[in-house]
């Protein structure tokens, strides 16, 4: 039976406490609820109250227990129950979590995970739709993950927790149940920094990750059926580490660029790949590095606007045109 993104998600968790009793997981509504999407649902009845904690409505003290949990030798999971809320816990994430292990010359670690419903396309409005990975990009210690397909969010998920370093999860809403595919029965991991080859091609690269692959997908077959245009789709997968070996390869072979995710252009991750690429890359580039974001603006409730804001299948189709005559 296929199983969905947000399925993958639970699983993923479920399997983890199963297999290793120092895993637990902790957050807003986790346990009686269930989680507000469901991710751990019937975690509660499974794995008892110590395993599943319910915790007040303050983000920084979720993620400084899991800290000092993490220190004392347990793996949690720490849920934030929109990433837009991410932010309350900004000095324990990146002053403590991200510097425990060079603080202690290697000999400690914080094995945490901690998960973050991002992204917009569901008319949440403006602190239920924002993609905060680029505050966290330059910062050392951590690292950052961002599924696109239900195969992904369980193997990277379940990576994540093994990880012996903190690890921001970041699953796009958009996808819980959108997306489904059918996942192999036995265990499995997707390992952290290796990038995906979605698309093969050899006229243009398209760079992105999470629920931006799928209309870079749909925009590129587009192009080759309507344009003839041969376009190649790297899905990051992971933005802290990221595999420049998989991006620079694919660049030196197609030679244009464009690069799409929904968080917004001003100081988004596009900024720091164009710079890279135009200091590793630059004799092979045969045309401007293109972008395709978000506006630099807050989210919207109203679904039109939202849409006008947000990065679609035309937006790309119209960069990639421009950048093909180039």
């Amino acid at each position: 039976m296929p199983t969905t993104y947000i399925k993958a998600i639970h699983d993923a968790m479920f399997e983890e406490m199963k297999r290793d009793e120092n895993v637990f997981v902790l957050g807003e509504d986790v346990g009686i609820l269930g989680g507000a999407f469901k991710a751990t649902e019937g975690f509660l009845q499974e794995f008892g109250p110590e395993r599943v904690i319910d915790t007040p409505i303050a983000e920084s003290l979720i993620v400084g227990a899991a800290i000092g949990a993490a220190v004392l030798g347990m793996r949690p999971i720490a849920e934030m129950q929109f990433a837009d809320f991410i932010s309350c816990a900004y000095d324990q994430i990146i002053n403590m979590a991200g510097t425990l292990r060079y603080r202690h010359g290697g000999g400690a670690q914080v094995p945490i995970v901690i998960r973050g419903p991002s992204g917009a396309g569901v008319h949440g409005g403006l602190f239920h739709s924002q993609n905060p990975e680029s505050y966290f990009l330059s910062v050392p210690g951590l690292k950052i993950v961002a599924p696109a397909t239900a195969y992904d969010a369980k193997g990277l998920l379940k990576a994540s927790i093994r990880d012996n370093d903190p690890v921001l999860f970041f699953e796009h809403k958009y996808l819980y149940r959108r997306i489904q595919e059918e996942l192999p029965e036995e265990d499995y991991i997707v390992p952290l920094g290796q990038a995906a080859l979605r698309r093969e091609g050899s006229e243009m690269t398209f760079i992105t990750y999470s629920a931006m692959v799928h209309p870079s997908l749909a925009a590129a077959e587009r192009l080759e059926k309507e344009d003839g245009l041969s376009v190649e789709v790297i899905d990051l997968r992971s933005l802290r580490p990221l595999d420049w070996d998989a991006v620079f390869r694919s660049v030196r072979k197609t030679s244009k660029v464009v690069i799409i995710h929904e968080d917004r252009r001003t100081g988004g991750i596009g900024g720091e790949i164009s710079a890279r690429l135009s200091e590793e890359c630059f004799e092979s580039l045969d045309g401007p590095i293109m972008r395709v974001t978000s506006e630099d603006t807050h989210y919207a409730f109203s679904p039109p606007l939202e849409e006008f804001i947000l990065p679609n299948v035309d937006k790309i189709v119209a960069k990639a045109r421009t950048l093909a005559a180039y």
